[in-house]
């Protein structure tokens, strides 16, 4: 069952929150943090490196990936432990074709499966392989889709720097003002506080969040 975590995006925006609070409480002002060029050099060059170190077929699985980072898979384990109970007591008392109506509708696809082919009666080690088989294949899917956002966040930061130097070039080369030396230097540094940012708190949190499984008394 996918459920909506809100962790996921109240960690965001509270991480965000902490950053602009302790910005504006030193007494800076919102408008220093919005800086176009910025934005555009740090989250376009980011999606274009990313566009070239992955298949266009891996980069339409971003919007899977989002959906599994904000809505995992939560699973009550000692629900599940309840129902596999009560199918063994089922398959001891009537036989294991007794499981077969009772396991038709079952939410988990994964159990269902595998209860499915010991009511078939398929070799216990066969079984084992399969559902071994499908687990790696879940797996190896779920980390590719993390590799997208992990690659982000590895770019990201050096995509931030690359503004800061691009922004003091521009600076240095016209000193006719050195009133305004100290304000367009600060812009400058704001593509690196979007790199850095970007990547600790929105690509590498959601690379790695998981399917999350509840475990209740």
């Amino acid at each position: 069952m996918r459920r909506f975590d809100g962790s996921t995006t109240l960690g965001i925006l509270a991480g965000l929150a902490a950053l602009v609070g302790g910005f504006l409480w030193e007494g800076g002002h919102l408008g220093g943090l919005v800086q176009r060029t910025g934005l555009l050099i740090v989250f376009g060059g980011t999606f274009a490196a990313v566009a070239v170190s992955f298949p266009i077929s891996q980069l339409k699985k971003i919007p899977e990936a989002l959906h599994t980072a904000f809505y995992p898979k939560t699973e009550d384990t000692w629900d599940l432990i309840d129902q596999m109970q009560h199918y063994a007591t089922v398959a001891r008392r009537e036989g294991v074709l007794a499981l077969e109506p009772l396991i038709a509708d079952h939410p988990n696809e994964f159990l269902r499966e595998g209860l499915q082919m010991v009511v078939d009666g398929t070799d216990p080690e066969l079984s084992r392989q399969i559902l071994e088989v499908e687990l790696n294949a879940l797996e190896d899917r779920l980390e590719q889709q993390a590799k997208i956002f992990e690659a982000a966040g590895g770019y990201a930061p050096t995509m931030g720097i690359i503004g800061t130097v691009m922004g003091l070039i521009h600076v240095l080369s016209n000193l006719t003002e050195p009133g305004a030396l100290g304000p367009a230097i600060a812009v400058a540094f704001t593509a690196t506080l979007y790199g850095v940012a970007s990547a600790n708190l929105i690509f590498l949190p959601i690379a790695y969040p998981g399917s999350t499984v509840t475990l209740k008394k």
